[in-house]
């Protein structure tokens, strides 16, 4: 039966490895996990099954662009598939869900994020739903690289949808995540493949050189493989977007054709520059790791690393989309210790502040048997970016603190197609009634209603109706599916219910300021085996597979640097002097001045001092434009640890500074 399908609707002769067993799995109703290397065919694992199974197939992915490329896929084999995502129209995202509904929809894609939506939500729980398939599924362990909080929740999601299977996908799992993945799902261990990490048609080379050479090396390596025409499809990969848009143009003015590719560039320029890259009008790609997810390019021959990876996970991802047609390729590793700072920085600008920690404790505190949040706001409120506020939240969750109760819009607004009479008059008896009241608690500015829940709560009572906000969201959607009315959302507010209010919130502070301080550390110390991986004077592809715990690698491959004798020496930065009391003194006034009329409380502790220095961007400084200070970044060279510490020792006479 499977057989079959592959030939007729794919058009291949046979399985690649590891491919059977997960879809066998899958057909016979059992959930599983493909741990594949990039480019060995994780997709057609639900694709083929998506054929075989009675409901739909629900993708979760990260990124849009992995998204846009199995998309285009599926069309070019006549299978019916969708995406919902931000960049559709309202009339667009209406098609989907039809199509959906009526079951002529077979896949839908949708970010993490989408579950969050009460009406997506609303939605998909009307749906039968066969399959769950997480895309890049080591962004569900805090183990893994690239660890996304919202990721978490699926289990729960699986529950709530009452969806039967789970697919887990990815192409970098260590065996403790994979452990992890495996549990939360509970996937038997006998479902779990993978086929392995090794490469032979890899050639892995590290060759460092300092920073200041290392543009006219890539040029003096890259000239051979550009001529003669065509070039070789070639990614470069850099940490950031200066440096992309610095080093395209330095190629280009040595006549070797470049692109810069990074977050950002307009959706629009994005877009263009990966169908140039993949139809081989622009050859060399100079991108930040935004590029390259999805990419579905067979002939890539040249992967460099211009900067230092963030960790062995991503190095492994981004040289993996070399040589997917099996033919020789190249990955260069060019970058040095020159670059650690900025991968430090990076992790020590996520760890939250103890303070920060205490600020969002106190607001859960202070709200009642349900705390409403926006994130941004408390991301403010808190000086704690984002993504490790949702990992606070989370591991409050995990404490037994707060439980998620669901996410809603705060603002909702509409436009009729016609008259609101003409609503209500399609409706007889108390769905008249209720309508009538739904239009009677919004507001109208010329063609705009705004709903206002609390108003349309007292006249529910007032009048007897049934007006929970689940009827009310479920009714909007069938009014614009009808194309009655344009509906609008805005301000996402997640609800979450404070089961603890005895703990202790000094205790409970010190507890997440701790876990967060070794989260820190782990990250730190993934930096350091990276550097060690690229310094070994063994085999660099049997290193490489043994950290993902294969042993199938030979133990020594005889393709890479390591192995041809030459052992790299990372060379490192030169040091910049530590600061003085007075240069501190100098550097941090300005900010101090700010940071006491902003007056919200916020202390001038060492860590807050030390990424103003350093140059690491937090919610806070936003408001204060502490960026236009001359301070800010003034000590981006000195590694993070030696500012803290003289920050440190500086703070008594620092607090004598006007502020």
């Amino acid at each position: 039966m499977i057989q079959q399908t592959l030939a007729q609707v794919f058009g291949y002769d046979d399985f690649r490895p590891g491919q059977r067993p997960v879809i066998e799995a899958i057909v016979a109703g059992r959930s599983a996990a493909a741990i594949f290397p990039t480019g060995s065919g994780k997709s057609l694992c639900y694709q083929l099954p998506a054929l075989h199974l009675p409901h739909l197939t629900l993708v979760i992915s990260p990124l849009l662009a992995l998204m846009q490329d199995q998309l285009a896929f599926l069309a070019r084999h006549g299978i019916a598939a969708a995406s919902l995502d931000s960049s559709q129209s309202r009339e667009q995202a209406a098609a989907v869900m039809e199509g959906v509904k009526r079951g002529d929809i077979r896949i839908l894609m949708v970010s993490v994020e989408r579950l969050k939506n009460e009406r997506f939500r609303a939605f998909i729980r009307r749906v039968p739903i066969s399959l769950m398939v997480v895309d890049e599924a080591h962004c569900i362990s805090e183990w893994g690289h690239n660890f996304r909080p919202d990721y978490l929740k699926l289990p729960a999601y699986r529950r709530e949808f009452g969806i039967a299977q789970v697919l887990l996908l990815t192409a970098t799992a260590t065996p403790r995540v994979i452990d992890d993945m495996r549990g939360r799902f509970d996937i038997a261990p006998d479902d779990v493949t993978g086929t392995g990490f090794y490469r032979a048609n890899l050639d892995l080379q590290v060759s460092p050189v300092p920073a200041d050479q290392r543009p006219r090396r890539l040029v003096e390596w890259l000239r051979p493989k550009f001529t003669p025409e065509p070039p070789q499809p070639t990614i470069v990969y850099v940490t950031l977007q200066q440096t992309a848009e610095r080093l395209a143009a330095y190629l280009e003015k040595a006549g070797l054709p470049a692109t810069a590719y990074h977050a950002g560039l307009d959706a629009e320029r994005r877009d263009a520059i990966q169908r140039d890259f993949m139809a081989g009008q622009t050859p060399c790609i100079v991108a930040t790791i935004a590029f390259g997810m999805g990419i579905d390019k067979a002939d890539i021959r040249n992967v460099v690393h211009f900067d230092l990876p963030k960790s062995i996970e991503n190095y492994s991802q981004e040289i993996g989309r070399a040589g997917r047609d099996g033919l020789p390729s190249n990955c260069l590793m060019l970058a040095g210790r020159d670059h650690l700072e900025v991968l430090e920085n990076f992790v020590y600008g996520d760890t939250p502040e103890h303070h920060g920690i205490r600020r969002v404790i106190d607001a859960l505190r202070a709200a009642g048997d349900e705390w409403e949040l926006m994130l941004n706001a408390l991301s403010r409120h808190s000086n704690i970016r984002p993504l490790p506020l949702k990992t606070l939240l989370v591991q409050l969750e995990l404490r037994g603190i707060i439980a998620p109760r669901y996410s809603y819009f705060a603002d909702y607004r509409f436009r009729l197609s016609d008259e609101p009479e003409t609503l209500v008059g399609r409706f007889e008896g108390e769905r008249r009634a209720f309508v009538q009241a739904l239009l009677d608690a919004s507001s109208r500015a010329r063609t705009w209603y705004t709903l206002d829940f609390a108003a349309l709560e007292a006249l529910g009572a007032e009048r007897g109706l049934d007006t929970r906000r689940g009827r009310v969201i479920t009714a909007l959607e069938y009014f614009v599916e009808k194309g009655w009315m344009t509906l609008e959302s805005k301000q996402m507010t997640e609800v979450y219910e404070v089961l603890d209010r005895e703990a202790d919130p000094a205790a409970l502070t010190d507890d997440l300021t701790r876990y967060f301080r070794d989260k820190e550390d782990a990250e730190i110390a993934r930096l350091a085996a990276m550097l060690a991986l690229f310094e070994s004077d063994g085999c660099l592809s049997r290193r490489l597979a043994d950290w993902f715990g294969d042993a199938r690698a030979p133990e020594r491959c005889g393709h890479c640097s390591a192995c041809r004798g030459q052992v790299a020496h990372l060379p490192t930065a030169a040091k910049a002097a530590p600061p003085t009391p007075q240069d501190l003194g100098a550097l941090c006034a300005p900010f101090l001045e700010r940071l006491g009329q902003a007056g919200e409380g916020h202390p001038a502790t060492p860590d807050l001092l030390t990424r103003f220095l350093c140059g690491i961007t937090t919610p806070l400084f936003t408001p204060l434009k502490a960026r236009q200070l001359p301070g800010f970044a003034a000590l981006e060279g000195v590694p993070y640890g030696e500012v803290r510490e003289r920050v440190s020792e500086g703070l008594p006479h620092l607090a004598t500074l006007p502020a």
